[in-house]
């Protein structure tokens, strides 16, 4: 390892290695009770010196001797490393199998020593409750508190858990508690407190392909159903290349002059295009939902429901809804239940949530084909951390297939001949469909196979079907495998093997549906589970009939189960256990004969990351593998960026479909192709983050005033600096008036909308310089303020403030959301000037900024008007 440090400049950190295994060592000597006193040392020292760079060998050190203590892992070098790079705002790019989870932790309590606590966000909720429940266990002896944010949580609960020292969450649940914080009405309803440090799991995943869907919080608009019904019905009647164009690359689609004549004809319009009734929107949706969202490989319906699926993880997104009406569009289209269309009441960007941190760093198996844009838009430094041992994965060349058909057909083949021999392999493919195409070729070979994609009686068995595809004779299709947090260990591994085995077998005497089918070397192991009974399952007072896995859990996880010889279960378990050890230790010898794991593509995605992703699942802490894509000039990649030089090729050299081309030109070229697509996607992120910075600046303005206002106990002081410096607007525009007239109606509007208790009598301030005009109506302000404050604490006391915070909230909450529509109609119509030579940006920000004003002009004068004002009507109960 230290020969790639000094190759690739990061001999500097051997020193800070050195030190960190040499504590270790020391505080392996350490009694429980001596470590937890060494982490009170610690923390004094934070409190003396406030510098952390000083105690990172001690800290890492504690942390690694307790990992060890734990549960029996000695850290590698290349985790350290990983660690101090994670420390130092940085990524590091560390291969599947290297174990990100645990440097993760190391960093997370250094850093958690200042009291401002650190978040560590994954990609799904399973990962953040499964390594939530590992610290928890490494860290109890310190006392250092593990927070856990869950979906089903109440405001409270997850209050409670972002004050801990360190809290496992999602990047969806980090977000939506930052906005709904941000709407809220009292500021004890406020759950996160400032945000200090994030580490952020397979954060290209995060950073790179969400930045480009922002976090909405929404909620019913006015809009009416039929006319997504009606749009539908038209775009039906409409034809591709005759009424519209499809631009794949762009995902879009281009309504022709033909189009918009039919569908103006249709509808009994004039203007497709008319501000006040805007048919276009809806016509354009209906064609999108048509085009380019299809069932199975963007969404799944469920319950009657479009369920969005995630192209890059592949998963499905329950509680998420594509905005502008599109979702509507889709349900249109597919007949079911039409959902209202909503109004954004709050949104961001991952791009702006995760700037908001003072410290961020993360780790991936793939980001250093995207470092350029993680430094240019969060200063991120991509460091590759070294494998722990040498990586012998062998990467085949692609072959590239005439047609789809023959691609498949070489597909099942191949897996046909590893089947036979018994070599595990993976299958990845790009969506469910396809997913389901492969398997249903698997059944007419009669070749068994493990189905992982986004449906839901799939997504129950991921834990186990994962476990087992490095397996014997296992043929393992999926979709994405990016953020599963799963190894496929060569073999299978065997605790999660005899847990589920377990739960197998009670599930069966209980008369319970199973999906586990027993594998070839099973049979002894079957044996010895028979002795489990279900006279000694229904005595056991820890088995939950409704929660099978759970009570095994228990059982297999209390710290007496090596001694209790009673319980017949924990019993048996141990001796399946060793039983499974011993088989899957034989059968990983007997795959690593035949080359380890072979990992097939499908298809080349969009991104060399995510192909990157799914070659990584070989080759696990250097064990043998391989990988492979097989590729059809059908696929999207070569058909809509560059498959013409291939097709052509192939043309020339009279290939048929059944035969493969393999060679140089054809890797340039889809390289090529891979990075056209890179590039254009970073380029739409890039406009995106430079346009959502300009909202971010006035989101960040308005929050900040919000939270003032909810902290502030007196909010007069906030009133009266509102209507002075409305005074001071509209004194502005008196000053410029030359006219009397002019002049007299400004005034007459500032006595309006204070509601002045004298009528400004105009003859007396005509002659007054603008400062004693500003003097005298801001001590009428005053007032006239003090009377009605005076007036309202005798009606009932403390009224005036509830009603000045009502107010200020009210309006600061009604204004943003007319604002975020505004910004968006400007946001889709400002690129039409660039047809005139003006640069879109500069005038979006010019528009954006006098919108802003208006804004902020419109909340005081309303807070004031309303304040001032307003007739309440207070029943008084005896």
């Amino acid at each position: 390892m230290f020969k790639f440090l000094f190759k690739n400049n990061l001999a500097k950190y051997t020193q800070t290695i050195n030190e960190i295994k040499k504590n270790s060592s020391k505080y392996y000597l350490y009694s429980d009770k001596e470590l937890e006193e060494e982490h009170l040392k610690l923390k004094k020292q934070i409190k003396l010196d406030d510098i952390l760079d000083k105690i990172l060998p001690k800290a890492f050190g504690l942390v690694t001797e307790e990992i060890r203590r734990t549960t029996g892992l000695i850290l590698f070098d290349v985790q350290l490393l990983g660690a101090i790079i994670l420390h130092e705002g940085k990524i590091a790019e560390m291969k599947t199998g290297e174990g990100k989870t645990m440097i993760a932790m190391l960093t997370a309590y250094l850093n958690c020593l200042l009291y401002k606590g650190v978040h560590i966000i994954t990609v799904n909720d399973y990962l953040a409750k499964r390594d939530s429940e590992l610290a928890s266990k490494i860290f109890h002896n310190l006392n250092i508190k593990i927070g856990l944010i869950e979906p089903s949580m109440t405001n409270f609960e997850r209050k409670k858990q972002y004050l801990c020292d360190i809290t496992y969450l999602t990047n969806s649940e980090l977000g939506f508690d930052y906005l709904r914080d941000n709407i809220a009405i009292d500021y004890k309803d406020i759950a996160q407190r400032d945000f200090y440090f994030a580490i952020i799991d397979e954060i290209d995943s995060i950073l790179i392909d969400e930045a480009r869907t922002p976090l909405i919080i929404s909620g019913p608009s006015d809009n009416k159903n039929n006319q997504y019904i009606k749009s539908q019905n038209i775009a039906n009647t409409l034809q591709i290349n005759l009424d519209y164009d499809l631009d794949e690359k762009n995902k879009n689609i281009i309504l022709n002059e033909k189009g918009i004549n039919k569908c103006e004809q249709i509808l009994n319009i004039d203007n497709l295009y008319n501000i006040k009734n805007p048919w276009i929107k809806f016509i354009l949706n209906a064609l999108k939902a048509k085009e380019l969202f299809l069932e199975n490989k963007d969404y799944i319906i469920k319950n009657n429901e479009i369920i969005i699926v995630d192209e890059f993880t592949g998963r499905i997104m329950e509680g998420r809804r594509w905005s502008d009406g599109l979702h509507q569009a889709i349900e249109a289209k597919e007949n079911v239940s039409i959902q209202q269309e909503n109004k954004t009441f709050a949104s961001i960007t991952y791009q702006n949530l995760f700037l908001l941190y003072d410290k961020l760093s993360g780790m991936t198996g793939t980001a250093k084909t995207e470092e350029t844009e993680l430094f240019n838009i969060y200063k991120l430094e991509v460091i590759e951390i070294p494998t722990n041992k040498l990586n012998q994965r062998k990467d085949l060349p692609d072959l590239v297939y005439k047609t789809e058909y023959g691609k498949w057909k070489a597909i099942a083949d191949e897996c046909l001949d590893m089947y036979k021999i018994g070599r595990p392999t993976l299958i990845g493919t790009t969506n469910i469909a396809k997913s389901e195409l492969l398997a249903k070729i698997l059944e007419t070979l009669k070749i068994p196979y493990n189905l992982l994609n986004a449906k839901p009686e799939n997504i129950a068995r991921e834990s186990e079907i994962i476990t087992q595809a490095g397996r014997k004779y296992s043929i393992t299709i999926s979709t994405n495998m990016a953020g599963r947090g799963t190894d496929i260990i060569l073999g299978g591994n065997p605790d999660i093997l005899a847990k589920i085995r377990l739960c197998y077998h009670i599930n069966n005497l209980l008369n319970l549906p199973n999906n586990y089918t027993l594998n070839n070397n099973e049979y002894q192991i079957q044996a010895l589970i028979e002795n489990i009974t279900l006279d000694s399952i229904i005595g056991n007072k820890k088995i939950d009939p409704k929660n099978i896995e759970q009570s095994v859990n228990r059982i297999i996880n209390t710290p007496e189960k090596l001694t209790n010889t009673k319980d017949s279960i924990s019993r048996i378990y141990l001796q399946i256990l060793h039983k499974y050890k011993e088989v899957c230790k034989k059968e990983k010898e007997e795959i690593i004969k035949m080359g380890g794991l072979y990992v097939i593509g499908t298809e080349r995605h969009e991104s060399r990351r995510i192909d990157n992703q799914l070659r990584g699942r070989s080759g696990r802490q250097g064990d043998k593998g391989s990988s492979r894509f097989f590729l059809s000039l059908q696929d999207n990649l070569l058909r809509i960026f560059g498959g013409d030089k291939i097709a052509e090729l192939m043309q020339n050299l009279n290939i048929d479909e059944t035969t493969p081309i393999e060679s140089i030109l054809l890797s340039k070229s889809l390289d090529s192709a891979q990075k056209k697509v890179e590039a254009y996607f970073y380029d739409v992120r890039k406009q995106l983050f430079e346009y959502d910075e300009v909202i971010n600046n006035q989101r960040q303005a308005i929050y900040t005033e919000r939270k003032r206002i909810l902290q502030s106990n007196f909010t007069r002081d906030c009133i009266i600096e509102y209507a002075e410096s409305t005074i001071e607007e509209m004194l502005i525009i008196y000053s410029q008036k030359t006219n009397n007239q002019l002049k007299k109606e400004i005034l007459l509007q500032i006595n309006q909308l204070l509601n002045l208790n004298n009528e400004i009598i105009f003859q007396d301030l005509k002659n007054m310089d603008l400062k004693n005009v500003k003097i005298f109506l801001l001590e009428q302000l005053r007032i006239t303020y003090d009377l009605r404050e005076s007036y309202l604490e005798q009606l009932r006391p403390g009224l005036i403030r509830k009603l000045e915070k009502y107010y200020l909230l009210q309006q600061i909450d009604y204004a943003w959301q007319e604002h975020l529509e505004r910004m968006l109609l400007l946001k889709e119509s400002i690129g039409w000037r660039s047809y005139g030579q003006q640069d879109p940006l500069i005038e979006y920000k010019n528009e954006a900024f006098n919108l802003f004003v208006n804004m902020v002009t419109y909340i005081r004068q309303t807070v004031i008007y309303l304040t001032m004002r307003s007739r309440l009507i207070i029943n008084i109960e005896n």
